[in-house]
């Protein structure tokens, strides 16, 4: 659980300190106001992805104990975690190029979607976890009724 509450923690200070950043990016290259780059949906992106669904994860780690399965819980948090980090970069850097006026190539793109299969491979690990520790506690709970 301590795990997943500092994870979640630095998400919540990296997702604030990103919104900062694409203000004062922006500003400090003259980007017109309202003109889309990908450095605004950073801010939105780590603070849902990091910060709000290892929030849960933690909600539901505290509820069923998934974590009960090692393996699968380091699998999770890693994959996932390397998905946010890989997909949020890709955009920083994606939007940063935007703001200074450069192409950005398929190079970025792929590595966007690297990041984008990771956090789908951490989720579908985690459910795995999840629903482990679910029949779990379901067996638990029928053995201690039967009791």
């Amino acid at each position: 659980m301590k795990k997943l509450f500092n994870a979640a923690f630095i998400y919540m200070v990296v997702g604030v300190l990103s919104g900062l950043f694409y203000r004062e990016f922006t500003k400090s290259h003259d980007f017109p106001e309202g003109g889309f780059t990908q450095l605004s949906l950073v801010h939105t992106h780590v603070l849902t992805l990091g910060f709000i669904v290892l929030l849960v994860a933690l909600a539901l780690e505290k509820a069923f104990g998934f974590s009960r399965s090692p393996k699968l819980f380091t699998w999770f948090f890693w994959l996932y975690n390397a998905g946010v980090i890989v997909t949020s970069g890709t955009m920083v850097w994606h939007g940063m190029l935007t703001v200074l006026g450069q192409e950005s190539n398929a190079m970025i793109s792929g590595i966007a979607g690297l990041g984008h299969i990771l956090i789908t491979a951490g989720m579908i690990v985690l459910f795995i976890a999840l629903r482990r520790a679910v029949i779990r506690d379901q067996k638990d709970s029928t053995k201690s009724v039967q009791a």
